[in-house]
Order: C-alpha cells, then structure tokens, then sequence
C-alpha cells in the first residue's frame, strides 16, 4: 500500500509567495464533489420541496391580489356609496324647532304662547329583526307606546315598520310629562336587556322639543287671534297674517348615534334655532272679556246666529276689543264648527240699516242744507220711483224737526233730507256717495286682516231706482263691523277719520322694539259738524222719544244710534231675518270710547236694534268706561228739540 501524501503547508499572509497565472487557475478549481452515500436497506428517501412552495407562494399572491382589488374597488371605484351608507347609520339629523313668539294684549298680558312640548319620533332601522333581535319588535313597541300617546297601536306599528327611512313621526306636541313616561319606560327595559331578560324593543324612540301653542285665556279674542295648526304654521287671523314674524327661523343638529343613544365623543354640529318675535295688539284682554261675554249672552238668549262686538278708542283708532260669538278654543279645535273659525266682524259683509243714518246726516249738516232744527214733515207713506217708502211703524203724519228724525230713525224724514243735496236726483246720490266713500265705506278698514271684507257700495251711477232712496237709510250697500264702529269714531274725533288698529308693535329676539306704522288720519267732515252731530246722537239716547232709551248710563252722557235691517240670507241671496244693532261712543260731548254690536238673525224675542243690541252697547260702554278710569264730564246735555209744531 502506498503512502499518503501530505499536504503542502499553507504558506503565511503575512509573506504570500509568487503564484504563476497557471497555478492560480488550478488554485480556484472546484474540488471534485464527494459521491453521496448510497442509500441502504430502511432508509427514508425526502421528496423536493420546491413544487410545494411554488404552489404556495402563487395562492397566497391570489390571495393579497384578491385583497387589493377589493380595496381598491371600496376606497377608490365605490369611495362615495360607501361613504354615504356609513353616514346614514351613523349620524342622525333632528330639526331644533325656533321658539314662537308671544302675542300679548296692550298691557303685555299673554294671548297667546308656547310651552315646552315633545315631537315624539322613531328611526325604524333600529326596529328591524337584525337590530332588535326580535321578528315582531314594532308591534311590541306600538303595544307599548299607544297608551302613553293616544294613537292606536296598528297607526305606531305601520309607522315603525316603515322602510326607506330612518326618520317617522308617532305624535306631535306632547307634554313633558309623556316624554318622562317614555324614557322611564326605555331605562326599565334596557335594564332588562342588561340583565339578560328582554329586549329593548324602545331603543329607537326619540324625542324633539317642539313648543307647543297655548292661549291661556281659552277662547278669549280667539276669532282675532287665530290659531296654529298641528305643523306649526299660523292657520287663522293674527297668527297666519304675523306668521313669519312669530314662527322665526328653525335650526338642526346633526350627531352620531350608536344603538339609539347619541355617542358623545364623536362630535355634532348644531345650526341654532332664531326665535320668533313678540307681537303686541292694542286689545284690551279686559274689555275683550266684558264684550266677549255680554255678546255671547246675547246671541244665545236671542237664538241668534252669530254677533260681535268692536269697543275702539276714538282718538287713536286702536282697537280694545273685538268679539265674535259664538267663539272657539284656539288651542282645541275638535268641537270647533267651520263657521267659528271665521272673524265674523271683518269678514260678514250685511246690510247696516239705520245706524247708517249717520252718515246721510253728516252730508246734509256738512253741505249746510240743513240743521237740526230744520222742520221735516214725515207722512206715514212716501212714493218714489218704483215704491211707496215707510218707516219701522205706521203712523199719522210726524212733524219732526232734523233732529227728531235721526232720534225717531224715521226712514222717510232722512230721504227726504238727503234730496236736499242735490238739484237733482243724481247729483244728490254723487254727493252722498262721496261722502260714505270718505267715512270708509267699499274699502278695507286698514286693519289688513286676513279675510277683509270691503263691503259694497257701488257708483251712484249704477245705484237703481230703489238704491237711490234706500241706500240713505242703510239699505242696498254693506258693511263690516269695524267699518260701523270706525263711522262712529270719526264722528267722536271731531270728523277725522283714523284708521283702525290691532297691532302697537313687536319686539325681537333682540328685545329691539318696533312699533307699528302710524294710522292714516283723513279729515271727512269739519268739527262743527261732528259736535252738532254728537249732540243730535245724544237724543236719541236721553230724549223719550228716541229710539235708544235702553243704552243710558247713569251719570254719563251718551250718543248712540240703533239699526234694524233687512238681513240677506248667505246661503239663498234672498232676504231673511233682520240685523240687529246698535252704535255710539261716550262721554258724548268728550268722547273717548266708541262700541258698536251688531246680532245676525234674532229669532226669539224682539229683533228690534234698541232692544237686541241696546242693552249690550250699555254693558260694555260702561264697563269699558270704568276699566280705562274715565270720569263723567258732568256737563248737561243740550236737549235739542224733536219735534215742532205744524202751527208755527
């Protein structure tokens, strides 16, 4: 065997020895690999493991890849809707209904106002099986809530069932004491859920402060007042006519909600609500009541079908009172007739009848035709045109004096009077025409209430053969309640007529103050011929031959004028019934106050103004009198002589 050779020492680095380029090449030759062992008997031969790993590696690439098409296809494709749908289940909206303004009477005595209130509402999402774990959770929920707010449980139970929609509305405007019911009724049953014993079939319901209209005073001044319907919009006289004054401006809050609860750390953004404004009205809530009552008493002890009453002061034109009966309960409509909701003393237009007489008078006294003293024998009948004219009574020939035919109201002694405006027929009937026209007559008061009516009068031109003598004595034109009222204060400030006010003002959010626009004031007739009038008004109430004995007051001097008056059925055009009224202010030779009543179709009883309304003139002047601390003047009346004698 031959021997091993040994190995050449390896020389040191720290004196390597020349190589030739031959050697190094045999140098940087790979050694011949050793021949692995054959494998022997029992022996467990590994597979490769790269075809494994391939197969890996490419599912695990179709994974990612899979991955970030999804990813990009939510964030970049489909960014938006998916964007909205988080919104929409995350975040809520509620409106922040603005506070209504107050409506006060003159003295800041609240008419109308708002209380706290709660919109009961419900996100029916949170009622579905998926979110209650419940199949049957808006019936158990309806079952739950109807008795606490008066709705039947199949309304709650469509309402909550309602799909497309995170918002529905179970009842508006109710008080606080049913909100504290319902949130007494969630904690127990979230307790219950906590405790693992029930489902919180409530989670869902919210609630939104929604003040609600209240009119402490009942159906006091309702017919002015109006109404607000259940939207909380202004439905009816003030509060429709002031609507976007008191309503303000509503905001809204939106925030984030997680399980019917609003998530306090994920912020909110609120749009604050700007409140309505306060409107003052020159209403006396006082005298309102004293009118309010006596013309209810009236209308019903009378059978009648409506009346009202207006109480105005004479030197602004501010309207103290204005009645209607019968009324209604702002704040309850459920009993309220359609006919009621209406404010009859502006929007009936009837037939004035004698209290209109007035204004013939005016005319005659103005245009110098005649005086109070003038002599106007009276026959019982009086032919014209197409028709013989009478008086209220037959009755031998009167020999009236001017004055005495305004006291008696005698029909035919004012046509007479009337013819002496003109040479002729027709300019006698222009002159009288211009002269209604600038007491107020065919137009709008100036109140601009909702619903105003302007009467009629038509052109002289087109008055007809029996106009042309009835409408002196009020027949063949019409009026509204404050229209009479407003004849009767311009008489009692001295023949300038002011126009008819309800509002001094309002105040805003602010507490800025803004007063109403002062009334036109339009000179009608000179004052002399309004003291001459006054005092000619004066007998008809203190001389026993006048026509309205019945509305004397004691230690008071009072002008007053009755009227009875065909009345034209609405319903048939035809006339039937009578008007019944009565008119005046006092004191009459320092006048402060005018009221006038006016009774639709009195069918028990007298119809006769003096008698219907006289009484209730009375009442309210003397009420009205007191309240406002208006001493008598104590001065004596003048006693202007009635009648005269033929012999003379």
């Amino acid at each position: 065997m031959s021997e091993r050779p040994q190995r050449p020492q390896r020389p040191r680095r720290t004196q390597p020895a020349p190589r030739s380029a031959a050697a190094s090449r045999s140098a940087r030759a790979p050694r011949p690999a050793a021949r692995a062992p054959r494998p022997g008997p029992g022996t467990v031969r590994l597979g490769n493991p790269r075809p494994r790993l391939r197969l890996f590696g490419v599912l695990l690439t179709l994974v990612m890849l899979a991955f970030t098409v999804r990813l990009l296809q939510v964030q970049a494709v489909d960014a938006s809707t998916y964007a909205a749908k988080a919104d929409v289940n995350r975040y809520i909206t509620v409106p922040l209904a603005a506070e209504r303004g107050t409506v006060t009477d003159r003295d800041g005595v609240a008419l109308a106002t708002t209380v706290d209130a709660y919109d009961i509402t419900a996100d029916p999402y949170l009622f579905t099986p998926d979110q209650t774990k419940v199949p049957d959770a808006p019936a158990q929920a309806a079952e739950l809530l109807a008795p606490i707010l008066g709705v039947d449980e199949e309304t709650l139970t469509e309402r909550l069932s309602r799909k497309e929609t995170r918002y529905v509305l179970l009842a508006r405007q109710q008080s606080p004491q049913v909100w504290r019911q319902i949130t007494d009724l969630k904690r127990v049953l979230a307790g219950r859920q906590r405790a693992g014993g029930g489902h919180h079939v409530l989670a869902g319901v919210y609630s939104e402060e929604h003040a609600k209209r209240v009119y402490p005073g009942g159906d006091l001044a309702a017919a002015v007042l109006g109404f607000v319907n259940s939207e909380g919009k202004g439905s009816g006289g003030l509060e429709a006519k002031f609507d976007k004054v008191l309503a303000g401006k509503d905001g809204k809050i939106t925030y984030a909600q997680s399980g019917g609860r609003q998530v306090p750390t994920a912020g909110e953004h609120e749009q604050p609500a700007r409140p309505g404004s306060d409107v003052e009205l020159t209403l006396d809530r006082d005298i309102q009541w004293a009118a309010q009552s006596a013309i209810e008493e009236r209308v019903e002890k009378s059978d009648a079908d409506s009346g009202y009453v207006i109480v105005q002061d004479v030197r602004t034109g501010e309207i103290l009172a204005m009645a209607n009966a019968p009324g209604y309960d702002p704040g309850d409509l459920s009993t309220a007739s359609a006919s009621a909701l209406r404010n009859g003393a502006v929007e009936d237009a009837y037939e004035p009848g004698s209290t209109s007489k007035v204004m013939s008078m005016a005319a005659v006294l103005e245009e110098g035709v005649a005086t109070p003293g003038t002599h106007v024998v009276v026959p019982n009948r009086l032919p014209r045109a197409d028709r013989s004219f009478a008086d209220d009574i037959d009755h031998p020939t009167w020999y009236l004096t001017l004055n005495g035919v305004l006291a008696k109201s005698s029909n035919i002694g004012t046509i007479l009077a009337v013819e002496q405006l003109g040479d002729t027929q027709a300019e006698a009937n222009r002159v009288l025409h211009s002269y209604l026209r600038k007491f107020g007559l065919g137009q709008r008061s100036g109140l601009d209430f909702p619903g105003e009516t302007p009467g009629i009068l038509a052109d002289p031109g087109d008055w007809n053969a029996s106009q042309q003598y009835t409408i002196p004595f009020g027949q063949g034109l019409s009026i509204n309640a404050v229209q009479a009222a407003s004849v009767y204060s311009t008489i009692a400030n001295g023949g300038v007529r002011v126009e008819p006010s309800l509002v001094r003002g309002t105040t805003g959010p602010d507490g800025e103050w803004k007063p109403a626009p002062e009334p036109q004031r339009t000179r009608v007739v000179g004052e002399k011929t309004a003291t001459t009038l006054a005092a000619m008004l004066e007998s008809v109430v203190a001389d026993m031959e006048g026509t309205g004995t019945t509305a004397r007051i004691p230690g008071y001097r009072v002008a007053g004028k009755t009227g009875t008056a065909n009345r034209v059925d609405p319903e048939t055009g035809r006339y039937n019934g009578y008007t019944s009224s009565f008119a005046g202010f006092a004191p009459a030779d320092e006048p402060r106050v005018t009221v006038y009543c006016a009774v639709q179709n009195p069918k028990k009883g007298s119809y006769f103004g003096s008698e219907v309304c006289g009484p209730v003139y009375q009442q309210v002047m003397k009420y009205a009198l007191k309240a406002l601390r208006i001493p008598p003047t104590g001065a004596e009346p003048p006693r202007l002589p009635v009648t005269f004698d033929p012999g003379d």
